[in-house]
């Protein structure tokens, strides 16, 4: 994939994530595809913080929403080449100060194969 398609992945993602569409969402990702984030280590020490496939990320994010039905992302920067799109934004939730947030998005074959949460 170019930068451009993949940057319009990232805008596309973000669009997904803040309509709470969670099946488009997850349709940007391929069906084995990870997605690692700190959250996910507290609220399921279990997982050690990573997901696998698209069932679970599924799930992860309509439990998201389900308990958060305010959450929504305010994008600050994106930038993206071949192979990835580095993205930061602005974490809102209810209740909660915004938390600035980086993700980064591996992709082949026009699907996110990874993604990668990082917040302090």
């Amino acid at each position: 994939m170019s930068a451009s398609e993949n940057f319009s992945l990232a805008r596309a993602w973000l669009k997904a994530f803040n309509a709470h569409d969670v099946t488009a969402l997850v349709a940007l990702y391929a069906e084995d595809a990870t997605h690692t984030s700190p959250k996910i280590r507290v609220l399921h020490p279990e997982t050690g913080g990573r997901l696998v496939g698209r069932p679970a990320l599924e799930r992860w994010w309509r439990d998201a929403i389900a308990r958060l039905p305010g959450l929504r992302y305010e994008e600050t920067a994106l930038t993206a080449d071949e192979d990835r799109v580095f993205m930061e934004y602005l974490r809102h939730a209810p209740n909660e100060a915004p938390l600035p947030v980086a993700e980064v998005l591996e992709v082949k074959g026009g699907r996110i194969v990874a993604s990668r949460v990082y917040h302090g």
